[in-house]
């Protein structure tokens, strides 16, 4: 059964922006042994949609897939009760039908039917991990406008990595890699930069710049706020007290010495 989509809600996430494009699926005719065995050499899948062409039919998961006779053809074994989700859904309606309905895997299916994606419950979560929404960016600038007495603007542009400022010196190893998935499946969210008289400070989205950074990826898409004239600010101080004056300055550091790691080691 289709979920419900608001396609006039402006601003917000919607599930085409985290969802993975590049599905695997399993036809109806393939066979439990089958499908059971690219499940055990695969990376992370439990499960398949079962689509003929893009059409999706069901869908199967591990432990249907334990219940059946290894010759059975999928079309025998799947769920055909579908939930599927739309490109147009906002992302967190997709993930309260992930938790209401307890699976964890949402075949994302345009207005004809056709197959365009899948969004899981870990997609969901990365959605709701160091989001840049337009409110933040609004937020950030207005209060530099009232702080400093400057007419800012914002802006929506590509930005290279390596002419970015840091304003913090540490990232944690855990997150970088969360990052790095993002950018591998186009997950990733838009940077905030400040953009004071030619000098681009990192405001917001430091694991994901260096995530592009590790990876070779040289420009990013970023909410860029301008500031008419150049104001000195306090965290362009903190930058130059740290010695950061590019990414390759920014040290990256295990998770273990997370402060919420260290807290709930103590309490411990």
């Amino acid at each position: 059964m289709d979920e419900p989509f608001d396609a006039s809600a402006e601003g917000k996430p919607r599930v085409r922006d985290y969802m993975t494009r590049d599905v695997a699926t399993v036809a109806p005719e393939d066979t439990v042994g089958e499908v059971s065995r690219r499940i055990v050499e695969s990376d992370g899948h439990n499960g398949f949609p079962v689509a003929q062409g893009r059409k999706v039919e069901g869908f199967v998961t591990a432990r249907d897939l334990l219940r059946a006779d290894d010759a059975a053809p999928m079309f025998r074994v799947m769920s055909d009760d579908l939930i599927v989700a739309h490109p147009e859904m906002d992302v967190n309606d997709a993930a309260r039908v992930i938790l209401r309905s307890g699976i964890q895997k949402l075949p994302v299916v345009d207005d004809a039917g056709t197959l365009v994606g899948i969004i899981s419950n870990a997609d969901v979560i990365r959605s709701q991990i160091e989001r840049a929404t337009p409110e933040k960016v609004g937020k950030l600038l207005r209060t530099l406008e009232t702080i400093h007495d400057v007419r800012a603007d914002e802006e929506r542009r590509r930005v290279a990595i390596d002419d970015l400022v840091p304003t913090q010196g540490k990232v944690y190893a855990d997150e970088l890699e969360g990052r790095r998935y993002e950018l591998e499946h186009g997950l990733t969210e838009p940077l905030v930069v400040i953009d004071n008289a030619g000098d681009l400070l990192l405001a917001d989205g430091h694991h994901r710049a260096m995530a592009a950074h590790t990876t070779d990826v040289e420009e990013m898409d970023a909410y860029v706020i301008v500031l008419a004239e150049r104001v000195d600010l306090g965290m362009a101080r903190t930058a130059r007290n740290e010695g950061l004056e590019s990414v390759e300055d920014v040290n990256v550091v295990d998770y273990a010495r997370h402060p919420l790691v260290e807290t709930t080691e103590r309490l411990q």
